[in-house]
Protein backbone atom coordinates (compact mmCIF):
# COMPACT_ATOMS: atom_id res chain seq x y z
CA UNK A 1 0.00 0.00 0.00
CA UNK A 2 0.85 3.77 -0.35
CA UNK A 3 0.98 4.81 3.39
CA UNK A 4 1.73 8.56 4.58
CA UNK A 5 2.65 8.79 8.05
CA UNK A 6 3.00 12.18 10.12
CA UNK A 7 4.43 12.10 13.40
CA UNK A 8 8.03 10.60 13.95
CA UNK A 9 8.37 10.54 17.61
CA UNK A 10 9.43 7.33 19.71
CA UNK A 11 6.06 5.60 18.79
CA UNK A 12 5.68 7.02 15.08
CA UNK A 13 9.02 6.61 14.13
CA UNK A 14 9.06 2.53 15.09
CA UNK A 15 5.54 1.98 13.76
CA UNK A 16 6.65 3.50 10.14
CA UNK A 17 9.62 1.85 10.28
CA UNK A 18 7.85 -1.55 10.57
CA UNK A 19 5.77 -0.33 7.54
CA UNK A 20 8.57 0.50 5.30
CA UNK A 21 9.56 -3.34 6.46
CA UNK A 22 6.89 -5.41 5.80
CA UNK A 23 7.05 -3.78 1.73
CA UNK A 24 4.72 -0.71 1.98
CA UNK A 25 5.71 2.45 0.40
CA UNK A 26 6.11 4.96 2.99
CA UNK A 27 6.21 8.47 2.85
CA UNK A 28 6.70 10.66 6.21
CA UNK A 29 6.26 14.32 7.35
CA UNK A 30 7.34 15.41 10.52
CA UNK A 31 7.03 19.16 12.12
CA UNK A 32 10.97 18.71 12.46
CA UNK A 33 12.27 17.58 9.56
CA UNK A 34 15.55 16.27 11.07
CA UNK A 35 13.33 13.44 12.77
CA UNK A 36 12.57 11.92 9.22
CA UNK A 37 15.90 11.39 8.01
CA UNK A 38 16.79 8.21 9.26
CA UNK A 39 13.78 6.71 7.57
CA UNK A 40 14.30 8.32 4.21
CA UNK A 41 18.04 7.10 4.42
CA UNK A 42 16.38 3.85 4.55
CA UNK A 43 14.01 4.31 1.59
CA UNK A 44 11.18 6.29 2.94
CA UNK A 45 10.05 9.34 0.54
CA UNK A 46 10.37 12.82 2.61
CA UNK A 47 7.01 15.02 1.50
CA UNK A 48 7.19 18.85 2.10
CA UNK A 49 3.47 18.57 3.94
CA UNK A 50 0.91 16.87 5.81
CA UNK A 51 -1.11 17.47 2.35
CA UNK A 52 1.63 15.86 -0.02
CA UNK A 53 1.75 13.00 2.88
CA UNK A 54 -2.02 12.33 1.95
CA UNK A 55 -1.99 11.09 -1.49
CA UNK A 56 -1.85 7.61 -1.19
CA UNK A 57 -4.30 4.57 0.21
CA UNK A 58 -4.08 5.76 3.68
CA UNK A 59 -2.68 8.38 5.80
CA UNK A 60 -1.61 8.12 9.34
CA UNK A 61 -1.04 10.50 11.97
CA UNK A 62 0.36 9.69 15.51
CA UNK A 63 0.35 13.23 17.16
CA UNK A 64 0.51 14.30 21.16
CA UNK A 65 -2.28 16.10 21.52
CA UNK A 66 -5.36 18.07 19.96
CA UNK A 67 -3.36 21.02 19.07
CA UNK A 68 -0.74 19.34 16.80
CA UNK A 69 -3.51 16.98 15.36
CA UNK A 70 -5.34 20.48 14.12
CA UNK A 71 -2.48 21.79 12.71
CA UNK A 72 -1.71 19.06 10.48
CA UNK A 73 -5.55 18.33 9.39
CA UNK A 74 -7.17 21.68 9.29
CA UNK A 75 -4.16 23.94 8.17
CA UNK A 76 -2.44 25.72 5.17
CA UNK A 77 -1.37 22.38 3.10
CA UNK A 78 -3.00 19.78 5.74
CA UNK A 79 -4.17 16.78 5.02
CA UNK A 80 -7.95 17.91 4.54
CA UNK A 81 -6.37 20.07 1.85
CA UNK A 82 -5.27 17.46 -0.16
CA UNK A 83 -7.49 16.88 -3.36
CA UNK A 84 -6.84 12.88 -2.82
CA UNK A 85 -9.27 10.73 -0.38
CA UNK A 86 -6.81 8.49 1.16
CA UNK A 87 -8.21 7.18 4.56
CA UNK A 88 -6.93 9.03 7.40
CA UNK A 89 -5.55 6.67 10.49
CA UNK A 90 -5.80 8.57 13.70
CA UNK A 91 -3.60 7.16 16.10
CA UNK A 92 -3.53 10.17 18.54
CA UNK A 93 -5.16 10.18 21.79
CA UNK A 94 -7.32 12.91 21.70
CA UNK A 95 -10.75 14.66 22.49
CA UNK A 96 -13.85 13.58 21.74
CA UNK A 97 -14.84 16.86 20.32
CA UNK A 98 -12.08 16.79 18.27
CA UNK A 99 -12.97 13.17 16.77
CA UNK A 100 -16.18 13.67 16.22
CA UNK A 101 -15.14 17.48 14.03
CA UNK A 102 -12.60 15.65 12.19
CA UNK A 103 -15.05 12.93 11.42
CA UNK A 104 -17.72 15.82 10.01
CA UNK A 105 -14.61 17.32 8.18
CA UNK A 106 -13.27 14.09 6.28
CA UNK A 107 -17.28 13.20 5.55
CA UNK A 108 -17.59 17.11 3.69
CA UNK A 109 -14.15 16.49 2.15
CA UNK A 110 -15.37 13.05 0.98
CA UNK A 111 -12.87 10.99 2.32
CA UNK A 112 -12.90 8.82 5.99
CA UNK A 113 -11.67 9.33 8.87
CA UNK A 114 -10.34 6.01 11.15
CA UNK A 115 -9.84 6.44 14.97
CA UNK A 116 -7.30 3.84 16.24
CA UNK A 117 -5.81 4.92 18.74
CA UNK A 118 -2.91 2.29 20.45
CA UNK A 119 -2.37 0.58 23.32
CA UNK A 120 1.42 -0.27 23.88
CA UNK A 121 4.75 1.85 24.47
CA UNK A 122 7.51 2.04 22.56
CA UNK A 123 8.72 -1.29 23.22
CA UNK A 124 5.97 -2.72 21.71
CA UNK A 125 5.90 -0.65 18.56
CA UNK A 126 9.18 -1.34 17.79
CA UNK A 127 8.00 -5.03 18.06
CA UNK A 128 4.42 -4.68 16.15
CA UNK A 129 2.68 -5.86 19.15
CA UNK A 130 0.70 -3.10 19.66
CA UNK A 131 -3.17 -3.62 20.32
CA UNK A 132 -5.31 -1.82 18.29
CA UNK A 133 -8.94 -0.26 18.74
CA UNK A 134 -10.51 1.28 15.69
CA UNK A 135 -13.29 2.58 14.45
CA UNK A 136 -14.92 3.79 11.29
CA UNK A 137 -16.81 2.71 8.30
CA UNK A 138 -16.50 -1.12 8.46
CA UNK A 139 -15.30 -0.70 4.44
CA UNK A 140 -12.58 1.35 5.95
CA UNK A 141 -11.01 -0.47 8.47
CA UNK A 142 -10.91 -3.35 5.85
CA UNK A 143 -8.33 -1.58 3.55
CA UNK A 144 -6.38 -0.94 6.91
CA UNK A 145 -6.75 -3.98 8.41
CA UNK A 146 -3.56 -4.71 6.42
CA UNK A 147 -1.38 -2.00 8.12
CA UNK A 148 -3.16 -2.96 11.47
CA UNK A 149 -1.67 -6.59 11.23
CA UNK A 150 2.00 -5.08 10.08
CA UNK A 151 2.02 -2.88 13.59
CA UNK A 152 0.02 -4.85 15.94
CA UNK A 153 -0.66 -7.83 18.00
CA UNK A 154 -4.70 -7.77 18.05
CA UNK A 155 -6.92 -5.39 16.62
CA UNK A 156 -10.33 -4.35 18.51
CA UNK A 157 -12.95 -2.88 15.69
CA UNK A 158 -14.99 -0.76 18.57
CA UNK A 159 -17.80 0.33 15.66
CA UNK A 160 -18.48 2.27 12.97
CA UNK A 161 -18.08 5.66 14.51
CA UNK A 162 -14.79 7.45 14.78
CA UNK A 163 -14.81 8.96 18.54
CA UNK A 164 -16.03 5.19 19.72
CA UNK A 165 -12.21 4.51 19.62
CA UNK A 166 -11.16 7.58 21.70
CA UNK A 167 -13.17 7.20 24.38
CA UNK A 168 -11.81 3.47 24.49
CA UNK A 169 -8.43 4.94 24.80
CA UNK A 170 -9.03 6.98 27.18
CA UNK A 171 -11.08 4.59 29.38
CA UNK A 172 -8.29 2.70 28.92
CA UNK A 173 -4.81 4.56 30.11
CA UNK A 174 -7.64 6.07 33.29
CA UNK A 175 -7.40 2.19 34.26
CA UNK A 176 -3.54 1.72 32.97
CA UNK A 177 -2.67 4.94 35.60
CA UNK A 178 -4.96 3.62 38.40
CA UNK A 179 -3.59 0.48 38.07
CA UNK A 180 -0.27 2.49 38.71
CA UNK A 181 -1.58 4.57 41.41
CA UNK A 182 -2.63 1.07 43.25
CA UNK A 183 0.27 -0.68 42.62
CA UNK A 184 2.72 2.38 44.05
CA UNK A 185 0.34 2.60 47.13
CA UNK A 186 0.54 -0.96 47.92
CA UNK A 187 4.00 -1.52 47.69
CA UNK A 188 4.76 1.92 49.25
CA UNK A 189 2.83 0.00 52.25
CA UNK A 190 4.56 -3.08 51.45
CA UNK A 191 8.16 -1.74 51.88
CA UNK A 192 7.55 0.50 54.86
CA UNK A 193 6.55 -2.93 56.62
CA UNK A 194 10.04 -4.92 55.38
CA UNK A 195 8.30 -6.13 52.22
CA UNK A 196 10.76 -5.53 49.30
CA UNK A 197 8.73 -4.11 46.31
CA UNK A 198 9.98 -7.02 44.58
CA UNK A 199 8.31 -9.45 46.49
CA UNK A 200 5.19 -8.15 46.46
CA UNK A 201 5.30 -7.96 42.31
CA UNK A 202 6.12 -11.45 42.27
CA UNK A 203 2.91 -12.56 44.22
CA UNK A 204 0.93 -10.06 42.97
CA UNK A 205 1.64 -11.12 38.93
CA UNK A 206 1.93 -14.37 40.05
CA UNK A 207 -1.90 -14.75 41.43
CA UNK A 208 -4.59 -12.53 40.31
CA UNK A 209 -2.61 -9.39 38.73
CA UNK A 210 -0.71 -11.02 35.68
CA UNK A 211 -1.77 -8.75 32.97
CA UNK A 212 1.09 -6.50 30.76
CA UNK A 213 -0.11 -3.08 32.70
CA UNK A 214 0.82 -4.72 36.62
CA UNK A 215 4.08 -6.67 34.79
CA UNK A 216 5.50 -3.75 32.83
CA UNK A 217 4.57 -1.05 35.35
CA UNK A 218 5.77 -2.78 38.25
CA UNK A 219 8.89 -3.76 36.99
CA UNK A 220 9.25 -0.01 36.21
CA UNK A 221 8.90 0.51 39.85
CA UNK A 222 10.37 -1.84 41.58
CA UNK A 223 13.40 -0.59 39.52
CA UNK A 224 13.09 3.22 39.87
CA UNK A 225 13.20 3.21 36.44
CA UNK A 226 11.75 6.33 35.65
CA UNK A 227 14.15 7.84 33.39
CA UNK A 228 13.62 7.93 29.90
CA UNK A 229 10.28 8.36 30.52
CA UNK A 230 8.32 5.63 27.51
CA UNK A 231 5.29 7.75 28.31
CA UNK A 232 6.06 11.15 29.94
CA UNK A 233 4.05 12.01 32.88
CA UNK A 234 3.03 16.01 30.60
CA UNK A 235 1.11 13.49 28.24
CA UNK A 236 -0.43 11.76 30.92
CA UNK A 237 -1.28 14.43 32.47
CA UNK A 238 -3.13 15.75 29.11
CA UNK A 239 -5.21 12.40 28.75
CA UNK A 240 -6.65 12.87 32.20
CA UNK A 241 -7.50 15.89 31.81
CA UNK A 242 -8.93 14.52 28.37
CA UNK A 243 -10.58 11.86 30.61
CA UNK A 244 -11.86 14.79 32.62
CA UNK A 245 -13.16 16.65 29.91
CA UNK A 246 -15.31 13.77 28.52
CA UNK A 247 -16.65 12.79 32.03
CA UNK A 248 -18.00 16.41 32.64
CA UNK A 249 -19.92 16.61 28.85
CA UNK A 250 -21.28 12.91 30.00
CA UNK A 251 -21.91 13.59 33.78
CA UNK A 252 -20.09 10.72 34.91
CA UNK A 253 -18.21 11.25 38.67
CA UNK A 254 -14.34 9.72 38.36
CA UNK A 255 -13.43 10.54 41.67
CA UNK A 256 -10.24 8.30 41.81
CA UNK A 257 -9.56 10.88 38.36
CA UNK A 258 -8.72 13.63 40.92
CA UNK A 259 -6.57 11.47 42.92
CA UNK A 260 -4.63 10.64 39.46
CA UNK A 261 -4.67 14.36 37.53
CA UNK A 262 -2.99 15.41 41.18
CA UNK A 263 -0.12 12.92 41.69
CA UNK A 264 1.08 13.63 37.88
CA UNK A 265 0.78 17.02 38.32
CA UNK A 266 2.85 16.86 41.52
CA UNK A 267 5.51 14.68 39.84
CA UNK A 268 6.09 17.05 36.87
CA UNK A 269 6.03 19.94 39.42
CA UNK A 270 9.06 18.24 41.32
CA UNK A 271 10.45 15.83 39.40
CA UNK A 272 10.56 18.06 35.70
CA UNK A 273 8.91 17.39 32.62
CA UNK A 274 11.16 13.81 31.29
CA UNK A 275 9.89 11.43 33.84
CA UNK A 276 7.62 8.67 33.25
CA UNK A 277 4.20 9.07 34.07
CA UNK A 278 4.65 6.22 36.58
CA UNK A 279 7.00 8.05 38.25
CA UNK A 280 3.83 9.41 40.49
CA UNK A 281 5.57 6.08 42.41
CA UNK A 282 7.77 8.53 43.53
CA UNK A 283 5.75 11.27 44.94
CA UNK A 284 3.48 8.21 46.55
CA UNK A 285 6.77 7.26 48.68
CA UNK A 286 7.75 10.31 49.47
CA UNK A 287 4.78 11.12 50.98
CA UNK A 288 5.25 8.37 53.02
CA UNK A 289 8.83 8.84 53.89
CA UNK A 290 10.45 7.13 52.02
Amino acid sequence: MKIGFIGLGNMGSVIARNLMKAGHEVTVWNRSPGKADALVADGARRAATPAEAAQGDVVQTMLADDKALEAVAFGPDGILSAPSTAIHVSHSTISLKLAERLAQAHADHGSVLVSAPVFGRPAAAEAAKLFIAAAGPADALETCQPVFDTIGQKTFRIGDHPPAANIVKLCGNFMILAAVEAMAEAMTLAEKNGVAKATLLEVATGTLFGSPAYQIYGDIMVRDAFRPAGFAAPLGLKDMNLVSEAATAARVPMPALSVLRDHLMATVAREGEEIDWSGIAKIIAEDAGI
